[in-house]
């Protein structure tokens, strides 16, 4: 499939306007705001709704799902604290548009999705913008175990529990985060594994999420 995306002035302009808007709403970590500004999110949208692409919405993307509101990307990817070369899992690559912020800040991405349409689009999209993570497809509630222990984990769908299985493939000192709650809102939930079996919890702010479905989830 061939790709014809444009980021001229405009777009650009767009961008630096949506980074003034995340640090107006208390995102501080420049790293993060820098890959905000780099990654067009307008080449994730249909070229029709190009004009939707830098307000701070979700926008629906197909399956029922959604490319995630930018305040919630640059929110849960802060909470993350990415370092060069951190092996990060992600649950739900979705749009892909995460996974290229992820990259940006030099992360090793690990991204599983289960909606196959999403999965087909993301494996040609971005290798075409330049950002090759781990693609797989399947029940990303399990995890991916055969690569594990990875350093951070994100959780971009709203889970009804912390899956004892995600807990188990963190690094010790690893970071998960994941919105837990009911099927309409979730509590930002940041979980650090201190020990062989110990963790610290820690509950943030109140989001809303599309469910995660799998085995280990709804």
């Amino acid at each position: 499939m061939a790709y014809k995306f444009i980021d001229n002035y405009r777009e650009r302009g767009a961008r630096k306007q949506l980074v003034a808007l995340l640090k107006q709403r208390g995102i501080a970590d420049t790293r993060v705001l820098e890959a905000i500004g780099k990654v067009p999110r307008h080449f994730f949208f249909d070229e029709t709704f190009w004009n939707q692409a830098y307000k701070d919405i979700a926008f629906p993307i197909g399956d029922g799902q959604t490319i995630s509101q930018p305040y919630t990307v640059a929110y849960q990817t802060e909470l993350l604290h990415i370092a060069s070369g951190d092996r990060v899992l992600e649950i739900g690559t979705g749009s892909g548009y995460q996974t290229c912020i992820l990259m940006e800040l030099g992360a090793d991405v690990y991204t599983i999705e289960r909606q196959r349409s999403l999965y087909d689009r993301t494996i040609q999209v971005l290798p075409y913008m330049g950002y090759r993570p781990h693609f797989f497809f399947g029940d990303g509630s399990k995890g991916i175990p055969e690569h594990a222990p990875y350093d951070k984990i994100l959780v971009t769908a709203g889970a009804p529990l912390v899956p004892e299985v995600m807990l188990t493939q963190l690094k010790i000192g690893g970071v998960l985060v994941i919105p837990v709650g009911n099927e309409k809102e979730q509590k930002m939930l940041t979980v650090i594994r201190v020990g062989e079996r110990d963790y610290e919890r820690i509950e943030l702010d109140t989001f809303r999420f599309v469910p995660l479905v799998g085995d280990q989830a709804w």
